[in-house]
């Protein structure tokens, strides 16, 4: 199959999951025997046209043109914030130049040709929908969570974006179950949506990819030394739940006093959060609040005794993936739209660990310490996590089942055209 896939961020530029998700999908679909081709944003001096461990990445040019933004942009933009105003029109020429590369330049000029086009998420929906129409492919839109769901409400441009997209596309693909009903409930098509789970490199992220000696010497670094660590990756953003975290430590620390929280990542919500660690509990928290690379990320899991993620909206968390896959138990937020839910057994003998409330310190705290306190039990849920990760969430299931999809999608738009 060749396939052309539009996605905003496309390494070496990662700001969230829907980097490694792509990187790492993409990947895998070119091992299978695939052509892929991405178009993904430029930076500012990115290469124009580069290969990057055998796949084709174009990231064209951008101009600035917010000056003549409200010309073109509904009232709804036009109130948000001078960066908010900037972004959005990056976004829409990045949406542009992409189309305009692949229609017009590869297709029209270079004579190559693609099965399908694919989008992810808002940010490069609209280079999907224009492809699709321009060139007559099928298209499928990756909806790996919504406007409503991560902001309440948020943009009605972005929303409405969201819509035409999901009503475009051949076939959508999400990250849950979770996530598909919350799709379903803001009326788009259940017969259109492909539940496909997200995966891990079990290769990078495994359980004795360090020795006990290594451990150690990364725990003094950390600065945690022998005390119990409980860390957190991720952004720090509404969403993630990390202040409900930060006000579990006074409670964790009543049953476990050397208890330590590691908090690994940035966001919009940086200045806050560290207000809230020197109000709560500033000698039980370090952090480390810049982007982590991949492999000083799996250096922390390695030496974190229980890793918690305690998000209010989460339709796939890739981070407790992660943590599972190198056999760490996990306390996760099971509220809402969680994909968590699905990934996590939270009982029986396959139990790999525990749902919470992520707006209930105490909840957070109970099934925190519980962990904390009894090495037994670690030890067999951090295997069953591991086992669970092997079985259900690797990228090589998540790239077969993706291909199906877009065989399916083809099919559908096949039929729709003859």
């Amino acid at each position: 199959m060749k396939i052309a896939c539009m996605v905003d961020e496309y390494p070496p530029y990662f700001l969230g999951g829907l980097g490694t998700y792509a990187r790492e999908l993409s990947r895998e679909c070119t091992r299978m025997g695939h052509e892929i081709t991405i178009f993904s944003r430029n930076r500012g001096a990115d290469p124009l046209r580069d290969v990057c461990e055998g796949i084709e990445v174009h990231r064209p040019y951008l101009m600035n043109f917010t000056g003549v933004l409200p010309i073109v942009v509904p009232p709804d933009v036009q109130r948000w914030s001078s960066r908010g105003q900037e972004f959005f029109q990056e976004t829409l020429h990045y949406n542009f130049m992409a189309a305009s590369e692949l229609v017009n330049q590869l297709v029209r000029v270079e004579n190559r040709s693609y099965d399908i086009v694919v989008a992810h998420d808002w940010l490069s929906a609209m280079a999907g929908i224009m492809a699709k129409r321009n060139l007559n492919l099928p298209f499928v839109f990756h909806f790996h969570s919504s406007e409503r769901g991560r902001t309440g409400n948020g943009s009605e441009t972005i929303r409405e974006i969201e819509r035409i997209a999901a009503q475009e596309a051949d076939r959508i693909i999400t990250v849950s179950y979770a996530m598909r009903d919350e799709l379903v409930r803001q009326g788009i098509r259940e017969n259109d949506i492909r539940v496909v789970y997200p995966g891990v490199d079990t290769h990078k992220y495994r359980p004795d990819i360090y020795t006990a000696d290594e451990i150690r010497a990364i725990r003094d670094e950390i600065g945690v030394g022998r005390q119990p660590m409980i860390l957190y990756v991720g952004r720090l953003a509404w969403t993630k739940g990390v202040d409900s975290l930060i006000r579990a430590m006074p409670i964790i620390r009543s049953g476990v006093p050397d208890a330590k929280l590691v908090i690994l990542g940035c966001g919009e919500e940086e200045q806050l959060l560290g207000h809230l660690v020197q109000c709560q509990c500033a000698d039980a928290v370090i952090t480390n609040l810049s982007y982590v690379e991949e492999e000083e990320r799996i250096r922390y899991y390695a030496a974190c005794d229980v890793a918690v993620f305690p998000s209010k909206y989460e339709p796939f968390g890739l981070a407790a993936t992660e943590a599972m896959a190198m056999g760490k138990p996990v306390v996760v937020g099971g509220r809402g739209t969680s994909g968590m839910r699905e990934q996590v057994i939270c009982a029986g003998e396959h139990a790999c660990g525990f749902h919470i409330n992520p707006n209930d310190p105490a909840d957070i705290a109970t099934f925190t310490v519980r962990l904390l306190k009894d090495a037994d039990l670690r030890a067999a849920v951090g295997r069953a996590a591991r086992a669970r990760v092997e079985e259900h969430f690797t990228w090589h299931l998540c790239a077969q089942r993706t291909l199906e999809v877009y065989r399916g999608a083809i099919d559908v738009h096949r039929r729709a055209t003859h």
